[in-house]
């Protein structure tokens, strides 16, 4: 079974990730960007670089990492639970104010050969926690676009799980990133186990 968390950045997605490695011990963790060695340079370009990308070539960088991880790592445990931080999703939901739903949703079929997480995990955060969590960390490139920016992304991860639930099949659990760590771990578990 493959599972993807998806959430804006500072909702709790990593620290849930690492309570699960304890539990499901033989499980193949992963990430987006940078779950493969070109997605680790990509993600350090992408995150860090002070280069600038058109938006096309940015979409085009994160599916091409997004291709190699599935075709070179995740499509051989196919038949293993496959837990990833990110996934097409997080692609689709950043991308959709420049391009089309329906483009960016065949082009990420064409880049995972259309092996799509079975179930996400969504980790929604208000506007009060995002701040919060963010005025705590040393921001990427990505993270210093602000607050209202990661609200608006939250919207549209919204939006795109609405759209994916009428292309594929897909389960989705949404849970409220301000509840705590232990009860979310409980919940999720549970949604894994399910």
């Amino acid at each position: 079974m493959y599972i993807a968390f998806e959430g804006v950045d500072c909702v709790g997605k990593s620290t849930q990730i690492e309570l699960l490695k304890k539990c499901f011990k033989d499980a193949i963790f992963t990430k987006e960007p940078g779950g493969s060695e070109l997605g680790v340079h990509l993600r350090k370009i992408l995150l860090e670089s002070k280069m600038q990308f058109s938006k096309k070539a940015e979409l085009l960088l994160f599916l091409a990492d997004r291709a190699n991880l599935i075709d070179i790592h995740l499509v051989q445990n196919k038949n293993k639970l496959i837990i990833s931080d990110r996934s097409f999703v997080s692609n689709m939901a950043y991308a959709k104010f420049d391009f089309d739903q329906n483009i960016l949703f065949d082009l990420n079929s064409f880049a995972t050969g259309g092996f799509f997480p079975q179930k996400i995990v969504f980790l929604h955060g208000s506007k009060e926690l995002i701040e919060q969590r963010l005025s705590k960390k040393n921001l990427d490139s990505i993270e210093k676009r602000g607050v209202e920016y990661f609200l608006n992304i939250q919207n549209a991860l919204e939006e795109t799980l609405e759209i994916l639930k009428t292309k594929i099949d897909i389960k989705i659990l949404k849970l409220d990133a301000s509840l705590s760590i232990e009860n979310l771990h409980e919940k999720i578990k549970e949604f894994i186990n399910d």
